[in-house]
């Protein structure tokens, strides 16, 4: 665990270079210092406001006993995440339903403290109860670990960088101090790389994430081949099912347990998520001990 901290905070030090680099290949160091400033403040909005805002976007349903568990449809599903955050010794997170028919689900929030787990109608619809089970485990497991907190720092960072680069193509760069244009050969370059190697380092995070949180998962449920069965399941509905939030907003897939986008091949270099089957393969060999 202590080792995938480490790679993780190497990798977030390179999205963070990347994106001064950007900013001074459009303005040199004025510019540069602008690219920091804005990646602060993207961050400071991503650290307090992006569980929300990511719950809104996907059209949420709050699940919790004042509104008697969304007519008491989805009260075991609220009782099976209580009697699963009490194993992981969590605290309670907030119990979300997403009136979606692709199978799947994430976790948000800024600390466990202030977590919250969601599930789409699809995969109650998908999983049975062991196999949901397992589901709501991992994603307890991301809390845990608070892995949504980094997951939500690395796409908005990927994603400024994108939009950063994008602005400079537009208008050709910047100037530096001296009131020279920098090289425009290397500032295209840097516009058009950038970005790509932000966006395959954001996956790296995601990706070294996901196989962490099947294992405690793993852990907390005490049961590896429901997972397994669980993640099969879903890459399979998921490839056929089509989620339209996500392919409206790609920057959420990280997210989810499986990656949502139809648009993209699940196991190609720029999936933000392992291969299916070499998670199953993992699980199942966890599922031995137990």
């Amino acid at each position: 665990m202590f080792g995938n901290w480490i790679k993780t905070f190497v990798l977030m030090a390179i999205i963070t270079a990347l994106f001064g680099a950007v900013g001074g290949a459009m303005g040199g160091a004025t510019g540069m210092l602008m690219a920091l400033c804005l990646a602060g403040a993207m961050n400071f909005y991503a650290y307090w406001f992006s569980d929300k805002a990511v719950l809104k976007m996907y059209g949420a349903q709050e699940i919790n006993q004042e509104n008697n568990y969304g007519d008491g449809q989805f009260k075991n599903y609220y009782n099976m995440v209580k009697e699963l955050a009490q194993n992981a010794e969590l605290p309670m997170p907030k119990v979300y339903v997403i009136n979606e028919q692709q199978p799947n689900a994430f976790a948000t929030g800024r600390n466990p403290e202030n977590a919250a787990v969601a599930t789409t109608t699809g995969i109650m619809l998908t999983l049975n109860e062991r196999e949901l089970r397992g589901v709501m485990a991992h994603e307890l497991a991301h809390v845990k670990h608070r892995d949504t907190l980094i997951s939500t720092i690395s796409a908005t960072m990927a994603g400024a960088i994108g939009s950063i680069a994008q602005f400079g193509m537009m208008f050709g760069g910047g100037r530096g101090e001296d009131g020279e244009r920098p090289n425009m050969v290397i500032s295209m370059l840097m516009m058009f790389l950038a970005p790509m190697a932000a966006g395959l380092i954001q996956m790296a995070i995601s990706r070294s994430r996901e196989f962490e949180a099947d294992r405690m998962g793993a852990q907390i449920s005490k049961d590896p081949k429901s997972l397994a069965d669980a993640l099969t399941k879903i890459h399979n509905y998921a490839y056929q099912i089509p989620n339209q939030t996500a392919e409206a907003h790609p920057e959420t897939g990280q997210m989810m347990i499986i990656n949502p986008l139809s648009g993209v091949s699940f196991d190609s270099l720029f999936s933000t998520h392992p291969k299916t089957e070499e998670r199953v393969a993992r699980l199942m060999a966890m599922a031995s001990s137990y």
